[in-house]
C-alpha cells in the first residue's frame, strides 16, 4: 500500500509539473505575442500616418512636366505678395529656365545615405563633422559656414539649397539647388549665369554667381505647396523653410536620411551656429520652427529618419 501511494503520489507530481510548464510556457507565448502584435500594430499605425502624408508622385524638382495647378500658383504667388504675376507669365520663365540649363529636365539621381545639415547653434560643440561627411550626399542651406567650423559640421557639400538673398558661390561639384519662393527667383538665376542680375530683390545689387551651371536644380513650386499642406497643416502666415524643404526633399530622393542642427538653442533662441546671439527671444519670422522642429522629432521616433541633437528642447501641443 505504501508504495502503491508513493508511485500514485510521484505520478501526479509529474503530470502537476507538467501542466504548470504548459500553462507557464502558454502564457509567455501569448505575452510574447501580445506584445509583438502591439509593437506591429503601432508599427502598421506609424506607416499608415506616415504614408497619409508622404506622396510619391510629387516632383520635387523643376523639370518642364510638372505644370501648376491655378490654385497650387496662387497659394505660391501669395507667399511673395508684391509680385503681379500670372501663370502664363510662370510658365514663360519657365520655358526659358529650361533652354539656360537643359539638364533642369533630366530626372536627378537616387542617393543611398544622405545628410540633411542645418544651421542651429545646436552644432557647435558636438562634433559631428567627420560623420556627416561620411554620407554620399551633404545637403547645406543658404549661408551655413563651414570655415573655422569643420569639426562639427564637416567639410563635405554635395548639394548647396538657396535662394538669391542668400545666395553665395559654389565650387565646381557642387549642386546649386534653387528654392523659389518666386517668380523673379527664377529670372534671378537665369540672369545670375548669363547677364548678371540687375533688380529689385530687396535691394540685391547687380550680381552674378560662381557655380557649375550643368549643376543647376530648381525645387517645384509644387513641391512647396506640398510641403506645407500635407506636412505643416496649412498653418496660417507661415511656409515651410529651406531646412524643412530639406529634410522632406531628402525623404524623397535618398534611401537613408541623417539629419543635423536643427531647434533652437538651450535658452530657446532660433539663431544661426557661426552667429553671435545678439537678441534675446529670437523667433523663426515666416516660418513656424516649432512646428517643423516637431515633424522632424515625429520622423525619427518613426524611424524614418536619424535625427542628431546635442541637445532636447521640449515641443508642446503640436498634434502630428
Amino acid at each position: 500500500m505504501i508504495s502503491c501511494r508513493v508511485i500514485i503520489t510521484k505520478t501526479m507530481l509529474k503530470v502537476v509539473l507538467a501542466v504548470l510548464l504548459t500553462g507557464t510556457i502558454t502564457l509567455l507565448f501569448l505575452s510574447y505575442s501580445s506584445e509583438y502584435f502591439l509593437y506591429q500594430s503601432l508599427q502598421e499605425e506609424d506607416d499608415a500616418e506616415f504614408m497619409r502624408r508622404f506622396d510619391e508622385s510629387v516632383e520635387p524638382f523643376l523639370n518642364g512636366t510638372n505644370d501648376l495647378s491655378l490654385e497650387v500658383f496662387d497659394w505660391w504667388k501669395a507667399l511673395q505678395p508684391i509680385e503681379e504675376q500670372t501663370l502664363d507669365s510662370y510658365q514663360t520663365v519657365v520655358e526659358s529656365l529650361l533652354k539656360t540649363f537643359p539638364t533642369i529636365s533630366k530626372r536627378p539621381e537616387r542617393w543611398r545615405k544622405c545628410a540633411v545639415v542645418g544651421n542651429s547653434p545646436n552644432l557647435k560643440g558636438s562634433h559631428y563633422g567627420r560623420l556627416i561627411d561620411s554620407h554620399d550626399m551633404v545637403m547645406r542651406m543658404n549661408q551655413g559656414q563651414i570655415k573655422s567650423y569643420e569639426e562639427d559640421v564637416g567639410t563635405k557639400t554635395t548639394h548647396r539649397l538657396m535662394y538669391p538673398e542668400s545666395a553665395q558661390n559654389l565650387d565646381d561639384n557642387t549642386h546649386l539647388v534653387l528654392t523659389p519662393y518666386k517668380i523673379m527667383d527664377l529670372v534671378w538665376l537665369q540672369k545670375a549665369f548669363t547677364t548678371g542680375y540687375v533688380g529689385t530683390i530687396r535691394n540685391l545689387a547687380p550680381y552674378k554667381i560662381q557655380a557649375n551651371k550643368n549643376l543647376v536644380m530648381v525645387i517645384n513650386p509644387g513641391f512647396i505647396a506640398y510641403v506645407y499642406h500635407t506636412w505643416m497643416g496649412k498653418r496660417e502666415h507661415k511656409y515651410p523653410s529651406t531646412g524643412f524643404l530639406a529634410v522632406i526633399l531628402a525623404l524623397h530622393t535618398c534611401e537613408e536620411v541623417s539629419v543635423f542642427g536643427f531647434g533652437a538653442d538651450s535658452d530657446g533662441n532660433w539663431t544661426h551656429y557661426w552667429e553671435k546671439k545678439k537678441y534675446k527671444n529670437l523667433g523663426t519670422g515666416l516660418h513656424y520652427g516649432k512646428l517643423e522642429y516637431f515633424m522632424i522629432e515625429q520622423l525619427a521616433a518613426r524611424e524614418k529618419i536619424y535625427f542628431f541633437k546635442k541637445s532636447s528642447p521640449i515641443t508642446k501641443d503640436l498634434p502630428m
